[in-house]
């Protein structure tokens, strides 16, 4: 197979979190976003929280302003959040599952079961000419599902994968491997994020089809050690040479 250009997104929650700790101006994830555009990331992710744990309304404007790389928003299919999209704009929305007392988000959004409400969504932010994408576990009746509401992309949830030990890695592996080609078979652009840092990155780059990881905690945390720019370029080195 040829080379292919795998893209990084690299989601700046977690110094929005820092931040927050402590209600302070800074860290401030604008200033973090700009190292990672200058480090070479392809886009930046953030996720605005209908609790407004860690990125603010504030930010995404902010980040939609100066930004010149991509602005992927991470959210859930709420009415409140969704005008905000509209108003902002960003390049791409990812609808994710989401509750209030998780620690992150926890498994992919279940398009099956609501199609009505995320076939609504979708169609709203595609007339305005964002790119729509969902969070979502590789199961195939839930991407037959991303397929028929009309979203052109879907992320494939690696925290189990990520998370898994002993017998269930090669498992986990190979749900994700079959999901990305059978999302890729349906027209779909696969992109994959959770938990995905430089010990276990090995693993996903034998996913086949894929366009984006995008990667937040493991880049952030690193960064408190050796600084975002470092940090983004390690992951991107880490990244080179994946064959689609």
């Amino acid at each position: 197979m040829n080379t292919h250009n795998l893209k990084l997104g690299v989601n700046i929650d977690h110094v929005a979190t820092l931040r927050q700790a402590r209600g302070t101006v800074y860290p401030n994830p604008l200033a973090a976003a700009r190292l990672c555009e200058a480090a070479g990331a392809h886009g930046i992710t953030v996720h605005l929280r209908e609790d407004r744990r860690h990125i603010q309304d504030r930010d995404v404007t902010a980040l939609r302003k100066a930004l010149k790389i991509r602005l992927n928003l991470e959210m859930a299919a709420t009415p409140e959040i969704i005008a905000i999209a509209l108003k902002v704009r960003p390049d791409e929305v990812c609808l994710v599952p989401e509750k209030r007392r998780e620690l992150t988000t926890e498994g992919g959004l279940d398009v099956f079961g609501q199609w009505k409400t995320l076939k609504t969504a979708v169609a709203r932010l595609a007339d305005e000419g964002i790119a729509v994408s969902l969070f979502i576990d590789p199961d195939r009746r839930q991407l037959d599902a991303a397929a028929a509401v009309g979203a052109p992309v879907v992320e494939l949830h690696t925290g189990t994968y990520c998370d898994a030990a002993g017998a269930s890695i090669r498992r986990e592996l190979k749900r994700l491997m079959d999901g990305a080609r059978y999302a890729h078979a349906l027209g779909l652009q696969v992109n994959a994020g959770h938990g995905i840092n430089l010990d276990n990155i090995r693993g996903i780059l034998c996913v086949p089809c894929l366009d984006t990881l995008n990667i937040g905690h493991s880049i952030v945390a690193r960064a408190v050690l050796v600084g975002m720019r470092l940090a983004v370029r390690e992951m991107l080195k880490a990244m080179a040479g994946y064959r689609g």
